[in-house]
C-alpha cells in the first residue's frame, strides 16, 4: 500500500518507520530542507553539537520516545538534574523544585504552602478526572489553593504562556503539567537533530522516500485515493498543523468539517537565542518569569544544562514567548527584538555579559488554546474523508506539545492503519 505522510517532524518520521516495517511504501513530504519539525536543530560554524531552534528536553517518564530510541538502536540519550527556578514580583529568584523549596518560599503563608503542597500532590497522583474539563485552571487553582496562591504562583505563568487566553485554559492542562514533570531531564548527545538524522537513515534503509524542501500546495482526490506530486497514494496521513492542513485540503474535506477545524485558536512560538561570553543566569537552567515587570515568558540557560564546550565555549540562552501574530514582538525585526530585551536582561543577570551572536526563530500554530471550544473542535485520527488521516500535535491534549507525545502519536496512527488495512492493498 502506498502511503503519503505530510510533514517530516517527529510524528511523521515515527509513523513512517512503524509503517515501513509493515512493508508499506512510504513517502514523507517535508517543507523545510531539514527534517525534524519543531525539534530540528542547526549548527554554528564553531559548534560541535546541533542546537534546537526551540528549546527541548525530555522528562524521565517519557516512555514513548525512550522505547522508540531503544527500538531503533539509538543510545545517545542521557539525563541530568539541572536547577529550575522562578523570578517573582520582588525581583527575587526562588527554587520550587521540591516540598522543602515550597516550605521555604517566603511569599506565601504556611497554611497557603501546606494547602498548595497537598493539591500538587493530589494532581501528581490523580488519574485524569472529568472535573478537569468542567472548569478552567484559574477556577480550579483559586478554589483549591486559594486566590493569593493563584495571584503569586500561577497567574503570571499562565499569562506568559497563554496571554489573553490565560483565564480560559482548562484545568486538564495544569493536571497534565504537574503529572508529567520530573526533576531529572533528558537530552541527546549531539542535540536532537542527531536523533532525527539517525531516524532518517533508518527510514532510508527501509526504502522510505524522505522528500525535503517540498511544500505541498494541493491534494487531489481521485475516488478513494489521492494525487500528490503527480503520484497516486492509497492513504494520506497528515502531521501538519491543523490550519496548514485546512488550507491545502479545501477540495478534500466537507465544508462543515473544515469550519470545525478552523475554530481552534492558536498562539505562535517565538524564540530568541543568545550566544554570550558569560552566562545570563548563574546556575539556573530554567527560569520562569512570574512577574509582569519582565515581558519574557522564560529564560532557558541551555549551557547550564549542556556543557558550553559543545558550542565553541560560548554560553547559550533561549528567551521564549507564545504570541498572537498582531503582537508587536512577533512583528519585530531580529535586531529590534534583541534591543528590546537587553534592558530587561540587565535587571535579571548578575553578570556583565557580551552578546557575540543571536538567532531568532518563529513557529506558527505552536500552541493550541486548550479551552472548552478546543474540546469540541480538535481533530481525531479518522476524518470524514475515507483513507485520509490526521496525527498532529493538537492531538497531544491534555499534554503539552513535546517529542514524547509526537512519537506516541506516530505509534498510535501506525497501529490504527495496520488495524484497518493490515498488509492488504485497498
Amino acid at each position: 500500500m502506498k502511503i503519503a505522510i505530510l510533514g517530516g517532524g517527529i510524528t511523521g518520521l515515527t509513523t513512517a518507520y512503524c509503517l515501513a516495517k509493515k512493508n508499506h511504501q512510504i513517502t514523507v513530504f517535508e517543507k523545510e530542507k531539514v527534517p525534524g519539525g519543531l525539534a530540528s536543530g542547526f549548527k554554528a560554524e564553531n559548534w560541535n553539537w546541533y542546537l534546537e531552534r526551540t528549546y527541548h528536553h525530555l522528562f524521565a517518564n517519557d516512555k514513548d520516545i525512550l522505547d522508540f530510541a531503544k527500538e531503533i538502536g539509538f543510545k545517545k540519550i542521557f539525563f541530568k538534574t539541572p536547577i529550575t527556578a522562578s523570578l517573582f514580583n520582588n525581583m527575587s529568584v526562588y527554587r520550587l523544585d521540591s516540598p522543602i523549596d515550597l516550605l521555604r518560599f517566603p511569599l506565601l503563608s504556611m497554611p497557603q504552602k501546606l494547602r498548595t503542597g497537598i493539591i500538587i500532590a493530589f494532581l501528581k497522583l490523580s488519574p485524569f478526572l472529568p472535573l478537569y474539563e468542567q472548569q478552567t485552571s484559574k477556577e480550579f487553582l483559586k478554589k483549591t489553593m486559594g486566590k493569593n496562591v493563584w495571584n503569586i504562583l500561577w497567574q503570571q505563568l499562565f499569562r506568559g504562556k497563554y496571554g489573553d487566553y490565560a483565564g480560559i485554559i482548562l484545568a486538564s492542562f495544569i493536571w497534565a503539567r504537574i503529572k508529567k514533570r520530573t526533576k531529572s531531564l533528558g537530552y541527546v548527545d549531539g542535540g536532537f537533530q542527531t536523533l532525527i538524522n539517525y531516524t532518517v537513515d533508518k527510514l532510508k534503509s527501509l526504502q522510505v522516500n524522505v522528500l525535503t524542501g517540498y511544500e505541498i500546495e494541493e491534494i487531489k482526490k481521485v475516488g478513494n485515493r489521492f494525487i500528490i506530486n503527480n503520484t497516486l497514494y492509497d492513504v494520506v496521513i497528515s502531521t501538519l498543523p491543523t490550519p496548514v492542513l485546512t488550507k491545502i485540503s479545501q477540495s478534500i474535506f466537507p465544508i462543515d468539517y473544515l469550519d470545525k477545524l478552523s475554530r481552534i485558536k492558536y498562539l505562535h512560538a517565538l524564540t530568541l537565542i543568545l550566544e554570550t561570553d558569560k552566562p545570563i543566569l548563574d546556575k539556573t537552567y530554567w527560569l520562569n518569569i512570574s512577574t509582569p515587570k519582565i515581558p519574557i515568558m522564560g529564560i532557558i540557560q541551555h549551557t547550564n544544562f549542556i556543557d558550553k564546550k559543545n558550542y565553541g565555549n560560548k554560553h547559550i540562552a533561549y528567551l521564549g514567548w507564545y504570541l498572537k501574530q498582531e503582537d508587536r514582538r512577533w512583528k519585530m525585526e531580529n535586531r529590534e527584538l534583541l534591543d528590546y530585551v537587553k534592558s530587561y536582561l540587565k535587571k535579571i543577570s548578575n553578570f556583565e555579559f557580551r552578546i557575540s551572536n543571536f538567532y531568532a526563530f518563529k513557529a506558527l500554530f505552536a500552541q493550541p488554546i486548550f479551552d472548552k471550544e478546543f474540546l469540541k473542535n480538535k481533530p481525531d485520527f479518522i476524518t470524514p474523508t475515507k483513507n485520509f488521516f490526521i496525527a498532529n500535535l493538537d492531538m497531544t491534549y491534555p499534554y503539552d506539545r513535546g517529542i514524547n507525545y509526537a512519537v506516541k502519536l506516530g505509534k498510535e496512527i501506525s497501529k490504527l492503519i495496520t488495524r484497518l488495512y493490515g498488509l492488504i492493498n485497498i
